[in-house]
């Protein structure tokens, strides 16, 4: 087979979501080379970008690099660059720096914002179509939020203080949200009432939030007016200038912040490749996501126009991106593979999910599926986790989880900053150390001594056991029915076993359960069928415990070794051999996981540099600029 070229332009949720499967499909045919090529080195998540300008995740959390999705996949090729046109009689994509021959094209260069030609949005106006955007924004509001609070003339203070978000499609209410989410901090960073900073949202249709179902987006509208927003339907913004709009009815409304999301169009790239466009520069395709001027060019995603169920095109959303990069994935595949490459698109919708802040949104899934506030957000986060998987990508979705969960400031995070992880580990050094040396005291009579678990005597107290224990040696026997894993030996004469939590003098504790569960009883004779396999596991079990105590007294892999110590407390429990008086080493095993190596540990150094190092070997550099083979 000849060498097969498929150049993917645009690195979005459309060129990944196709880039990845079609990496997958063809990776043992050495014969098929797939570039992706971009302006930037990383996939933006664009959807999370209100997050960033807000201030509730760290910049780069939105920022995905393309090494890191794509290292495994030695097929294909990563490009940075900017596209600047297709030749398409010589099949070269052109770049300001080379070009790559291609049997197959897909484009998916996104859209950007639509400002209609309103006078001043450009000059005076912020948009949310990139990551730059995102954090210029972040910039300015923090800027004018101090110059405000210094600022003794009330109108310009007013202006000062006040934001304006016009649009009420996804981004537009999405941003107020997390915006008015992020009011008190700002406030409280420049010694303000929270009070001053006002925010409004301006929609010119008599109804926000139209991609919802009314029920769903009349929760929200509550939602956002009850937070102090304003919400200002029937309102068009004719002119922005520095410090005030000008509103279609002749007023005009003071600000010094206007962030429009009021539409979408085709990146001005799109006019580059001499291909048909149609309402907002959106390029022209069939049912088959082929460009009608060239079937070996397919176009997907939100510069794609496809009229098939709507005068406006699809919308230009990620359902939709990743719909029709499936279509024109699969009529690639059929294409190289001399099959009717003439799969029509599908679209699929199964629910929409809005966020207004980081605590409170509304769902619809499935078209039947209502959720709003705890629930809504959830299930915003479960997508977005699901698609990382989906993705093949391991190392982003456990970057998500930190950024969302338990790296976020000021509570700002689904679960009100309960489990956010901003604490000083310092304080969880008392904890690692003495859970350490409760370790090494337990097994030091195990290690030597006539109580020594290398010794040929059966130290595990399970009754299937008993017959081979005894029929060669009493003394065994005895050893066995005796013996528990730390506890201290018990006589006919004790006295009657208490509940405690901590040892009481003059009573005997009680154990955590008198004899095993039936099924933890089922497992354990399992794994444990014969004396040859106990004597092994109780020498095994002594090692480990020996290793866990040094180890988190050395401050050394805490995080395995308190999952490691909490899961023997559960075990040595079910198997009959603990007291309730012991339970209180699971709490502090959990505890100790919460990075406490790292104070007074070997961990402050060796977590980073595995990290390093096996981050390195698995994705390999990430770079700034990727250069793949060019023709010149």
């Amino acid at each position: 087979m000849a060498q097969k070229n498929i150049v993917i332009v645009g690195a979005g949720f459309a060129g990944v979501y196709a880039t990845k499967r079609l990496a997958k499909h063809f990776k043992r045919d050495k014969d098929v080379t797939i570039t992706l090529i971009d302006r930037h080195s990383y996939f933006t998540y664009m959807t999370e970008l209100h997050e960033v300008a807000a201030d509730r995740v760290p910049e780069d959390a939105i920022q995905y690099d393309l090494q890191r999705l794509f290292c495994r996949r030695k097929n294909v090729k990563l490009v940075t660059d900017t596209v600047t046109t297709i030749d398409r009689a010589n099949k070269l994509v052109k770049t300001k720096h080379g070009a790559y021959p291609y049997d197959y094209v897909m484009l998916g260069i996104g859209s950007e914002p639509n400002d209609f030609g309103t006078p001043g949005v450009k000059e005076h106006g912020f948009t949310l179509g990139s990551w730059e955007h995102a954090v210029q924004l972040k910039e300015h509001i923090k800027d004018v939020v101090r110059r405000g609070a210094i600022e003794h003339d009330p109108a310009k203070r007013k202006a000062l203080l006040s934001i304006v978000v016009v649009g009420s499609g996804f981004t537009g209410t999405e941003t107020i949200g997390e915006l008015r989410d992020w009011r008190d901090t700002l406030a409280k960073e420049s010694k303000l009432d929270p009070e001053e900073i006002s925010f409004a949202l301006m929609e010119m249709a008599p109804t926000i939030m139209n991609m919802l179902d009314r029920s769903d987006a009349d929760k929200a509208e509550r939602y956002l007016l009850k937070r102090g927003v304003k919400v200002m339907k029937n309102t068009g913004v004719v002119g922005v200038h520095d410090d005030h709009v000008d509103l279609k009815d002749g007023s005009t409304y003071p600000t010094a912040t206007l962030i429009w999301t009021a539409g979408v169009k085709a990146t001005d790239q799109a006019k580059n490749f001499g291909l048909t466009q149609a309402h907002a520069g959106r390029i022209v395709v069939d049912e088959t996501m082929a460009s009608k001027d060239d079937k070996n060019i397919y176009v997907v995603g939100d510069v794609s126009f496809f009229d098939g169920h709507s005068d406006r095109g699809e919308p230009q959303i990620v359902q939709g991106a990743e719909a029709s990069a499936h279509t024109a994935l699969v009529n690639i595949e059929n294409a190289m593979a001399g099959k009717p490459a003439d799969v029509a698109y599908k679209a699929s919708y199964s629910g929409f999910m809005v966020s207004l802040g980081s605590k409170y949104g509304v769902a619809n899934i499935m078209g039947w599926l209502h959720l709003s506030g705890f629930f809504a957000m959830l299930m915003k986060h479960l997508v977005n986790m699901l698609y990382f998987l989906q993705n093949y990508s391991g190392y982003y979705f456990f970057q998500y989880m930190m950024h969302e969960f338990f790296r976020t400031r000021n509570d700002r995070n689904i679960m009100r900053g309960h489990i956010s992880r901003q604490g000083n580990v310092l304080w969880t050094l008392p904890a690692r150390l003495y859970l350490g040396a409760m370790w090494l005291v337990d097994v030091s009579h195990k290690i030597s001594g006539d109580a020594s678990w290398f010794l040929p005597k059966l130290r595990l107290p399970f009754d299937w056991l008993m017959p081979a224990a005894t029929s060669g040696a009493s003394a065994a026997g005895a050893d066995a029915t005796s013996a528990a894993s730390g506890a201290a030996e018990t006589t006919t004469t004790a006295a009657k076993a208490v509940f405690s939590l901590s040892y009481e003098y003059g009573k005997e504790p009680m154990m955590v359960f008198d004899k095993m569960p039936s099924w933890m009883y089922s497992i354990t004779k399992a794994m444990i069928p014969n004396q040859d396999v106990a004597f092994f596991m109780q020498r095994t079990m002594t090692v480990v415990e020996l290793l866990i105590g040094l180890a988190l007294v050395a401050g050394l892999f805490t995080f395995v070794c308190g999952g490691v110590s909490a899961m023997f407390t559960m075990i040595f429990c079910l198997s009959g051999m603990f007291y309730w008086t012991n339970m209180w080493m699971i709490p502090v095993a959990i505890a100790v996981m919460n990075g406490s190596g790292r104070a007074f540990g070997l961990d402050k150094w060796v977590v980073p540099y595995l990290q390093k190092t096996f981050g390195k070997w698995w994705y390999g550099t990430p770079k700034a600029l990727y250069d793949s083979d060019v023709v010149k």
